[in-house]
């Protein structure tokens, strides 16, 4: 794979070309001291993968992710000392289209560190999402919500990836304070990142957020994120449970696994939502879904940061409706609308 690294300071860029030359699959393709340069680079010659540092002078990551993933769209990680004191940024840079992000490998020229390991799992893993796209006909879109679920045990199944969090923000701030259905979220992030997701998903929303946690039951107002790198999956009597399994498989924690799941075993109605995202992660899922008769919405291509997985969701009709991002909650309130009428006048 031909990488870009973006990085002001020498030793991280050294530390980086270090663990790169571990794997002869993989070659820098160039480096870029600023944003700015990055975005330059980048349009004379995009390579497959930008390693993205956020703190730099001239233009910070997040700008230069915003303005890449605009002009010229390719796969970025974030690669930073300070993901967890800047775990705004992260998302921030996550919402304008980067997958994931992982710490700085540690400069150490004798050995091989688990930072450098950690650093080349994740290149690989985003290696196998880029070659899992969809490409068939997109689905024609659909217009606006018009009918009502009539049971109160209800849920919404929600799945992101690459610009998923600033997506997600603005779902969930769009969302009744009396929102009468439970949510749940798999979000494509590393599980050291999650904790500092849902407490910044928290700030846009009056809905409660937390981490699901082993065993839980998906309560009525409350939004849960799967928070380990293991698959989150609904188990017997409405239950989130968690499971390595399948184990070689791009994504972790995998939204296609949590939507069949969900298809199988959830006791209720449904609405499950796939937003934006690289690859196709979701899309048989949300499939399932609709043949189960459930209401099933994508994101549209003009609001996606990165037009894959709702693509990919389009492409197998697995999405009743095709929305942009600012309709998604007006819809999902309209379909809860009768319940959502009860649980007022209660």
């Amino acid at each position: 794979m031909r990488i870009g690294i973006v990085n002001d300071r020498a030793m991280a860029v050294e530390a980086i070309r270090r663990v790169l030359s571990k794997a002869a699959q993989h070659r820098v393709a160039w480096v870029a001291r600023d944003g700015a340069e990055a975005v330059g680079l980048c349009a004379k010659d995009r390579p497959e993968l930008i390693l993205m540092d956020l703190l730099m002078p001239v233009m910070d990551g997040v700008e230069a992710t915003r303005r890449i993933m605009t002009t010229t769209p390719c796969a970025i990680l974030v690669v930073t000392a300070t993901v967890r004191d800047n775990a705004a940024k992260v998302f921030d840079a996550m919402g304008a289209g980067a997958l994931d992000a992982i710490n700085t490998p540690v400069f150490n020229p004798r050995t091989t560190s688990s930072s450098a390991a950690a650093l080349l799992f994740k290149i690989e893993s985003i290696g196998k999402l880029m070659g899992d796209r969809v490409d068939h006909q997109l689905a024609a879109a659909r217009g606006g919500a018009t009918s009502f679920f009539s049971r109160r045990n209800l849920l919404v199944a929600l799945g992101a990836s690459a610009g998923g969090p600033a997506a997600l923000a603005t779902l969930l701030a769009g969302l009744p304070r009396n929102f009468p259905a439970a949510i749940v979220i798999v979000q494509h992030v590393d599980e050291q990142f999650v904790a500092g997701l849902a407490e910044w998903l928290g700030q846009h929303t009056e809905l409660r957020v937390g981490l699901a946690r082993e065993g839980e039951v998906p309560a009525q107002g409350a939004v849960l994120i799967a928070g380990t790198n293991d698959h989150m999956v609904l188990v017997g009597s409405n239950r989130l449970a968690y499971t390595p399994e399948p184990r070689d498989y791009p994504y972790r924690p995998s939204v296609d696994v949590f939507f069949e799941s969900v298809a199988n075993n959830w006791r209720g109605d449904v609405a499950a939502v796939l937003l934006t995202g690289m690859g196709r992660d979701g899309a048989k899922g949300l499939k399932t879904l609709r043949n189960r008769g459930h209401h099933t919405i994508a994101q549209d291509q003009a609001t996606s940061a990165v037009y894959g997985m709702p693509k990919a969701a389009a492409a197998l009709d697995a999405a009743i409706y095709i929305l942009p991002l600012e309709r998604i909650a007006p819809t999902l309130t309209g379909l809860f609308a009768a319940n959502l009428n009860h649980s007022i006048q209660s």
